[in-house]
C-alpha cells in the first residue's frame, strides 16, 4: 500500500496561505503573502532536495486545482533549477471539479467525480506514494477520510494572526518521527498520523 505525505509551510498559528509571494493567494483580504522568504536557508534546501530525490522513482504529486494552477504558472517553464525538472517529470494528479482534460502541465492526470475514492484507489490499488503541496481544501477532506499517513511541516517562527489554516477543526493525533532545525529558526517536523 502506498502512502500520502503532506509537505507544507505553516506559521506557528497554523496558517498555510500564500507562503511564497505577496500575490500568491489574497483570498479573504490576506496581506501577508511571501512570509517564508526571510527564512530560506541551506538546511531547508538540502532537506527539500533529499525529499525530491527520494521520490523520483516511486512517488507522484497530488494537488488541488488552485495549487496546481499556481505551481504550473511558476515552475513549468523555468529551467534554471532542479525543482522545475523534477516537477515537470513527476506524475501529477489533480483533484478538481472545474478543470477539463487535457491538463496543460506534462504528466498530469485529472481526478474528478469521487476524488476521495480515486485517491484511495491510487494509494491502495495502484500502490502509489503521493506527496501533497499546498492544496488546503483537498488536505482537509483527506484528513476527514483518514487517508493521510504523514505530515512534513516546515514550521516558521512567525505568527500571522489571519489566513487559511492547514488543519480542520476535528481532533486527531500525530506522532513526531523526525525534526530538523534550520539556521533561520524553522523547524522541519515529520509527523506520522496515528
Amino acid at each position: 500500500m502506498g502512502k500520502i505525505t503532506v509537505i507544507n509551510n505553516i506559521s506557528l498559528d497554523g496558517v498555510m496561505q500564500a507562503p511564497a509571494a505577496a500575490d500568491e493567494d489574497t483570498r479573504g483580504g490576506f496581506t501577508h503573502g511571501g512570509w517564508t522568504k526571510p527564512y530560506q536557508d541551506e538546511v531547508m534546501g538540502k532537506k527539500m532536495g533529499e525529499m525530491m530525490a527520494s521520490g523520483k522513482d516511486s512517488g507522484s504529486m497530488l494537488f488541488g486545482r488552485r495549487t496546481y494552477e499556481h505551481l504550473f504558472s511558476v515552475w513549468a517553464n523555468k529551467s534554471d533549477n532542479p525543482f522545475s525538472e523534477h516537477l515537470n517529470k513527476i506524475q501529477k494528479y489533480v483533484a478538481s471539479t472545474t478543470l477539463k482534460e487535457p491538463l496543460p502541465w506534462q504528466n498530469s492526470t485529472l481526478l474528478n467525480g469521487d476524488v476521495t475514492g480515486a485517491i484511495e484507489n491510487l494509494k491502495s490499488g495502484e500502490n502509489k506514494n503521493l506527496a501533497i503541496l499546498g492544496s488546503g481544501e483537498l488536505i482537509k477532506s483527506l484528513i476527514e477520510s483518514n487517508l493521510i499517513d504523514e505530515f512534513v511541516l516546515l514550521i516558521f517562527p512567525v505568527v500571522l494572526g489571519t489566513g487559511r489554516r492547514l488543519f480542520p477543526q476535528n481532533y486527531f493525533k500525530l506522532q513526531l518521527v523526525e525534526n530538523i532545525k534550520t539556521t533561520a529558526g524553522v523547524i522541519i517536523a515529520t509527523y506520522k498520523a496515528t
